[in-house]
């Protein structure tokens, strides 16, 4: 591998850093009605587009709120949809414990394609997130990945060339198009392949 000198460490947030799992909401629900959690998750991934426009902004919390009680035959409120919803999150603490030591040495960025409930009700307390320089929260910054606008976003705070960023994002569609833009990138596939790919690079 050709070295590269590397200013700035992007990070995706959802399963790299922080897995979750839906179908804790799904037990949540069905304790309210029966079958009702797998109903939801049908329609709302037959609907995924509301999901997306919700992420990107386009569409206010209330308004989605609304449509996913609608989803769940309204069995709960909007409060504890809210709560539900965002009771899906666990936190990969061996990821976690890089960070500080990346920090020394690398501006740290997140890219999420995430939404004003997970953020509010899910994730916002995380103390690790206050290691980072920004964040790059999709329903914040009007793109969602794969758009490349939300790397430039990155790009344009960082001040740093293209090529002295790295991306790791479990999705390798993601992961692909940071390198379109000249960054390099890592598919995350665990702690240990990640730690191995960063050494490799003189990271770690």
């Amino acid at each position: 591998m050709i070295k590269r000198k590397y200013s700035a460490i992007v990070f995706d947030l959802g399963q790299v850093i922080v897995p979750f799992d839906y179908k804790y909401f799904v037990e949540k629900v069905n304790k309210h009605k029966s079958g009702i959690g797998e109903t939801f998750l049908e329609l709302y991934n037959q609907n995924y587009s509301i999901h997306r426009n919700y992420e990107k902004g386009l569409i206010t919390e209330a308004v989605f709120i609304s449509k996913m009680l609608e989803y769940l035959d309204d069995c709960i409120d909007g409060e504890t949809f809210c709560k539900y919803w965002s009771d899906i999150f666990s936190v990969d603490e061996k990821v976690v414990s890089l960070l500080p030591e990346l920090k020394k040495r690398f501006k740290l960025f997140l890219i999420s394609n995430t939404n004003s409930i997970h953020k509010k009700y899910g994730f916002e307390h995380y103390e690790f997130l206050k290691l980072f320089d920004k964040l790059f929260l999709s329903h914040e910054v009007g793109f969602i990945k794969p758009e490349k606008e939300i790397y430039q976003a990155v790009e344009k705070v960082s001040g740093f060339p293209s090529e002295e960023h790295i991306f790791i994002d479990d999705i390798l569609e993601y992961v692909n198009v940071a390198k379109s833009l000249g960054w390099d990138g890592i598919q995350f596939l665990g702690y240990d392949d990640l730690v191995k790919n960063l050494k490799a690079r003189d990271i770690l």
